[in-house]
């Protein structure tokens, strides 16, 4: 299709600006590409309206599945291009990942919008009585296992006795796997892909033995941006959220407000109900979500906060960072925003047997596990 040449051709030109470092350059090819990728769909819808189905009239959603393998492809050379040359946490990407004692089986969940499968860690200390489970979102054109090998989430759970269930994407609801985070009707409760991941945790607890005081959704990316929208719709469900390279709750509600709100122009929509505990991180130079989402996704936290504390540090021949701790009234830290300074878009701390990482962190996985405990 003409439309997919001509958008690929011009990401491809973005991703080269990006390795040349150039990212005002870079945001106008971004513009150029989706105002003409929208123009030109303008006119195929047109076009098609004229058409009856005997002659080939295309379906009408066909132009926007090509958007989301657009968009999607773009998010991936972004990444690729601020995160090549990235170790991992401790080991090379061609050594072989650590065998765990714990099970890893797959699973899936159905309800009336729709099916998704699922990958579940139970630790080898697992003995029926409660425990704490983790729902890890991966991002774009990611899947279980990759995200598992990439956070290295298993390995922590094996650690703290912590059940960890990863929801998959199916290529039929996205076909770069991206979680719906900028449709209205994936925003919404008992809804759409909100009600699956919501059902698959209810299922988890009612199969294995979960403390629900200590439930527990984080993601990456796209899957960032889901797990906010779990927070908040479900926080009798989820006691705290984690989010790595994420964006705000509703901050878009299509592909161009998607596209907009990554560049960091998001629509400010009220949260419902109280701040959740959340824990995030952002590269201050993620050139895929800017890193002006990070400091939104705190925003409703710092404004309900009793008191504020900024840390800086460094990981040895590592990342520095900046730690922003804000308070309750109790005394009690209900929300960490980690800006990692020099970071792209990628896990921090993560292992190289995964994508979108960087081993340079510090480590997301635990300090999440960390922030996670004191939530219960």
């Amino acid at each position: 299709m003409k439309l997919n040449n001509k958008l690929l051709a011009q990401m491809r030109a973005a991703t080269r600006h990006l390795m040349d470092r150039q990212p005002v350059d870079t945001s106008k090819v971004i513009e150029d590409a989706l105002n003409n990728a929208s123009a030109m769909t303008q006119a195929a819808q047109e076009r098609m309206r004229n058409l009856s189905p005997l002659h080939g009239g295309v379906a009408p959603g066909a132009h926007n599945t090509d958007m989301h393998d657009m968009l999607a492809e773009l998010s991936r050379n972004l990444a690729s291009g601020s995160g090549s040359g990235f170790s991992g946490g401790g080991f090379a990407a061609n050594e072989p990942a650590p065998l765990l004692p714990g099970s890893f089986s797959d699973g899936s969940y159905t309800n009336a919008a729709g099916t998704r499968g699922y990958k579940l860690y139970v630790p080898s200390t697992y003995a029926g009585t409660p425990a704490p489970l983790l729902v890890m979102l991966h991002g774009c054109t990611q899947d279980p296992d990759d995200f598992a090998k990439g956070t290295q989430m298993n390995m922590l759970a094996e650690e703290m006795g912590c059940l960890v269930v990863y929801p998959a994407q199916s290529r039929q609801a996205n076909a770069s796997r991206c979680w719906n985070w900028f449709n209205d009707a994936d925003q919404q409760r008992d809804r759409g892909e909100p009600s699956i991941i919501a059902g698959l945790t209810r299922q988890i607890m009612g199969e294995y033995a979960v403390d629900p005081a200590q439930v527990f959704v984080a993601g990456l990316s796209a899957g960032g941006a889901m797990a906010t929208i779990m927070g908040t719709l479900y926080p009798e469900l989820y006691a705290a959220v984690g989010v790595h390279s994420g964006l705000p709750f509703a901050s878009a509600h299509d592909l161009p407000s998607a596209m907009a709100a990554m560049n960091g122009d998001f629509r400010r929509r009220q949260q419902p109900g109280r701040p959740i505990p959340i824990i995030v991180f952002h590269g201050d130079q993620d050139r895929t979500v800017h890193p002006a989402n990070g400091d939104e996704l705190i925003a409703p936290a710092r404004d309900s906060a009793e008191a504020m504390a900024v840390e800086p540090g460094r990981v040895p021949n590592g990342h520095a960072y900046t730690r922003t701790t804000h308070k309750r009234a109790d005394g009690r830290v209900h929300a960490e925003h980690w800006l990692i300074h020099g970071a792209g878009h990628a896990w921090s701390g993560g292992s190289a047997h995964g994508s979108y990482t960087d081993g340079r962190g510090p480590d997301a996985s635990r300090e999440m596990m960390r922030f996670f405990r004191t939530q219960k």
